[in-house]
């Protein structure tokens, strides 16, 4: 004779969701001044904002600009004590990307280290971006 006893209703576990990679890093270079531009700043902010544009000789530009609040989209990365609020439109763009802050004898600026960029025009000014390719696995 068989056991007819019903088997195991305990219900399956879900899966844990995939840990959401980081679209974002600062260099520490980068981090000091972005505190020192919130301390400076004549309200008071929450982070810097960056996106991109359409526009310049090579089609596109980064944006960056202060945030005084965080927008629902908003992809919030915080690094090194500071947060940088990204546009949700630029998130694919900007995955991979290392923001640094650069000063040499004649300018003083942001650098975005982009594994996405293919190419720039020769003032600096604008850039070419693809979209980050997802890979599943």
């Amino acid at each position: 004779m068989t056991n007819m006893t019903p088997a195991s209703t305990t219900p399956a576990s879900k899966p844990k969701p995939r840990p959401r990679p980081q679209v974002m890093k600062l260099t520490e270079a980068a981090a000091q001044r972005i505190t020192e531009l919130a301390r400076r700043a004549d309200s008071e902010i929450v982070g810097l904002r960056v996106g991109i544009k359409n526009g310049g000789c090579a089609g596109q530009s980064y944006t960056v600009e202060y945030a005084h609040e965080i927008r629902p989209t908003d992809e919030v990365v915080e690094d090194k004590g500071v947060k940088i609020l990204v546009d949700p439109k630029a998130v694919l763009f900007l995955l991979g990307t290392e923001m640094d802050y650069k000063v040499d004898k004649m300018s003083a600026q942001f650098i975005f280290n982009n594994p996405n960029q293919t190419g720039a025009c020769g003032c600096g000014e604008s850039v070419q971006l693809t979209p980050a390719k997802i890979v599943d696995g």
